[in-house]
């Protein structure tokens, strides 16, 4: 039901020190849930791989070249 995924570092929610996971997602499923993503990801990864937060997106960023645009997406979750 994913199409296309991107996961970058987001600053840990609280007093923690570190970075927790955060996962972008174009799905073709409108039903997908971000419980479904993450129970998922706890199937095959460890656990400090596991996205804590999961964001549905129409599209993700790219450069001209294809490549998604990570730093645009950390940018965003600044402001």
């Amino acid at each position: 039901d994913i199409r296309e995924a991107a996961a970058i570092g987001i600053p840990r929610d609280g007093d923690s020190e570190g970075e927790q996971v955060k996962l972008f997602i174009i799905s073709d499923n409108p039903e997908l849930s971000e419980d479904e993503v993450i129970a998922f990801c706890r199937q095959g990864l460890a656990r400090y791989k596991v996205p804590s937060k999961v964001e549905f997106r129409a599209s993700l960023p790219r450069a001209n070249v294809g490549k998604i645009l990570r730093r645009q997406l950390r940018d965003d979750q600044a402001v």
